[in-house]
């Protein structure tokens, strides 16, 4: 009897130990991520190992040392770190991170295969961690796996539509492409996330840009509108649009833009410009709704319809404009606060479509 008491209280006084050095170890991974967030990354990894010297394998000091050592591009220890995470914590969520800075690693050693490996892994165990699919999408991007990369891209926004970087991605890669329709809708999506950030400000410069259409002035009372091929159509052989397929509100805004020239909108602010064009974009959305079909057609264009609808178009262009240091801008923020936080309620209600 005394034996099995003496083995209960050896048990217990372990237990405490063990209980006692993980908080211990927890402390000194808070220590840790003070460090590398003042850029002190030695600092937090030396924390680290003081804290997988009292709990050994412990998944959180494993997680940021891994992180650490990728902000000083170790990535062969990066990579060790992962791996015994990952050995030792099999189906732990802690894991969702690591995978991604596993992938991160190989990424910075050039193994590109090797990091796509990792990223299906990880999406295997966690299929709806929306940065796993983000950065199997950048490293697709990194190959010109370009088609590819948008679908990850997707599939990052539909699990997270609050993920701008996301966006961002999909709408380079779509104004690289020369889809300037659904560029726009992907850059103003953007653009609401993120209206001043740098990113924002350069995003701007390329709403701007579609915006303009492809009309120019060429003479005192002559406009020229450039038509591409691409924009006189984009069927299949049944004559129905292919998937995705913005043809007609992309003439649309070509044949408006040259509205800028006239006369009676000489006095009009460049944002009351947009405004009037972006209205006319989503009136031709609304319209052609229900011949199209696609991604964009599914995703974005309900966003901007119900915008439109519950007119909130105008809020939505000094949102967007707000980087761009126009005083009319800026005055209109500051007297339209209500406007901006009715538009910011909508929007975080808004049913984004999901995969």
């Amino acid at each position: 009897m005394k034996k099995i008491i003496i083995l209960i209280m050896i048990s217990l006084v372990g237990n405490i130990i063990f209980a006692q050095n993980r908080i211990d170890a927890e402390k000194l991974v808070n220590e840790g991520i003070a460090y590398h967030d003042k850029g002190d990354y030695e600092g937090a990894i030396t924390k680290y190992n003081k804290a997988l010297e009292l709990d050994k394998d412990n998944l959180l000091a494993l997680a940021e040392k891994a992180f650490s050592l990728i902000s000083l591009e170790k990535y062969d220890e990066v990579i060790k770190c992962c791996e015994l995470a990952i050995e030792k914590h099999s189906m732990d969520e802690g894991l969702k991170n690591v995978y991604v800075t596993y992938g991160n690693a190989l990424d910075g050693l050039k193994k590109t295969d090797k990091s796509l490996e990792v990223y299906n892994a990880g999406i295997k165990v966690f299929p709806d961690y929306y940065q796993l699919h983000f950065n199997k999408g950048i490293t697709l991007y990194s190959i010109k796996k370009y088609d590819e990369a948008i679908l990850c891209f997707q599939q990052a926004i539909m699990i997270n539509p609050k993920h701008g970087s996301s966006h961002n991605a999909i709408a380079r890669i779509l104004n690289m492409k020369h889809k300037r329709i659904p560029a726009l809708l992907t850059f103003s999506r953007f653009l609401i996330l993120e209206p001043s950030s740098k990113r924002g400000i350069e995003n701007l410069e390329n709403v701007k840009l579609i915006m303009g259409g492809n009309a120019e002035k060429t003479g005192k009372n002559s406009v020229t509108i450039n038509i591409s091929p691409d924009m006189l159509g984009d069927t299949t052989a049944d004559g129905k649009p292919k998937e995705n397929s913005f043809t007609s509100t992309d003439l649309i805004l070509a044949m408006s833009s040259a509205m800028d020239f006239d006369k009676k909108n000489k006095k009009k602010t460049e944002v009351q410009k947009f405004i009037s064009k972006f209205e006319t974009v989503c009136a031709s959305l609304s319209e052609t709704q229900d011949k199209n079909s696609g991604f964009y057609w599914d995703y974005y264009v309900p966003y901007f319809i119900e915008m439109k609808n519950n007119n909130l178009i105008e809020t939505f262009a000094y949102i967007i404009y707000s980087s761009s240091e126009d005083k009319d801008v800026a005055k209109w923020i500051k007297a339209h606060g209500d406007d901006i936080t009715r538009f910011y309620d909508w929007s975080k209600k808004f049913p984004w479509k999901k995969s």
